[in-house]
């Protein structure tokens, strides 16, 4: 494993809390950028197993996080200079579609004020989908950080652009207690194309493409990736949903946006006829800017497939943490 540098502040070291940490993308990525994480919380049992076999050394707190304690919390962890949060974003998402949104669920996003409140980090960071700010609540979640006296700065960020090989957009609301966070700025480096992570090779079983069983609409979108890269090329499919371009995705691009479904199929061409698969967790953790040292062993693929799709890109989050800290002084 590579080693780390811990950052520090005089002679501390920035310890920090993952709220809703899910399988621990936040806590991957501020820990590359040398962050002490000390405590993590997340109710899902599967995450917390996956979770833990990554961070051995930290303290995690199961349940709901409205359950803890935050005092005793702050006696058990100590000082703590960063928050990082992705509460609940499936009531946000625009892939909850026309179903009811649960507003409870929601307010989550408002105990990461609770937190601030009483653990008075220097630093929190919110992640979630952009769709986040059309939420009745948006302003008043700033408005409440700002009352604790932090200056904030929301950033729309896609990981493509910072060495992530998919398109995915999240907000990030970014509050420093000292002075306003800068912008994050985009490595300025090529973007990786999904063909980096997907295996065109017979380690995983592939099946016929046409087949009597097969929908029609999974058809018609091959045949529409078809007529574009023609009969020689491999290609990406949306198996399950639609995202509204075509169903269908070129190689040569980062992946779309992964969600918590089985979304994506690879196609490739045989000397007799079109055959498919749907990518395998471990190609959807190496999208989502994981190293294969990062173990993800429990729970089913359905599992294993939510817990990807619900995590922040480390690459990201490790960007983001490295702005903020290198403005402690």
């Amino acid at each position: 494993m590579a080693q780390r540098t811990t950052v520090t502040t005089g002679t501390k070291a920035i310890k920090a809390i993952d709220l809703f940490c899910g399988a621990g993308g936040s806590s991957w990525g501020a820990r590359t950028a040398g962050v002490e994480i000390v405590a993590a919380f997340d109710m899902w049992a599967v995450a917390e197993s996956v979770y833990r076999d990554n961070f051995p050394g930290v303290r995690f707190y199961s349940g709901r996080i409205e359950d803890h304690d935050i005092d005793q919390v702050v006696k058990e962890v100590g000082h703590v200079d960063l928050i990082m949060a992705s509460p609940e974003c499936t009531n946000h998402s625009v892939a909850k579609g026309n179903k009811p949104r649960c507003e409870k669920s929601k307010d989550t996003a408002l105990l990461v004020v609770k937190f601030a409140e009483i653990l008075k980090p220097r630093w929190v960071i919110v992640e979630n989908v952009v769709r986040m700010q059309k939420w009745s609540k948006y302003a008043r979640l700033i408005e409440q950080m700002g009352e604790l006296g932090y200056h904030g700065l929301p950033q729309k960020l896609n990981a493509a652009d910072f060495g992530v090989p998919q398109a995915r957009r999240r907000l990030f609301l970014l509050f420093d207690l000292k002075k306003k966070p800068s912008e994050i700025k985009p490595r300025g480096r090529r973007q990786r194309s999904a063909a980096e992570v997907v295996s065109l090779n017979g380690e995983y079983d592939w099946t016929t493409l046409r087949t009597e069983r097969r929908a029609e609409a999974t058809l018609a979108r091959a045949d529409r990736a078809i007529d574009r890269v023609g009969e020689k090329t491999s290609f990406l499919i949306v198996y399950y949903g639609s995202d509204h371009a075509g169903g269908w995705q070129s190689l040569k691009t980062p992946l779309r946006t992964i969600t918590t479904l089985d979304r994506f199929a690879l196609v490739k061409p045989t000397e007799s006829g079109h055959v498919m698969r749907m990518l395998q967790p471990e190609e959807l953790k190496a999208a989502m800017g994981w190293p294969r040292r990062f173990k993800i062993q429990h729970g089913t693929r359905r599992d294993r497939i939510k817990m990807i799709g619900n995590a922040v890109c480390p690459p990201v989050m490790a960007v983001i943490a490295k702005s903020l800290l290198t403005r402690c002084q």
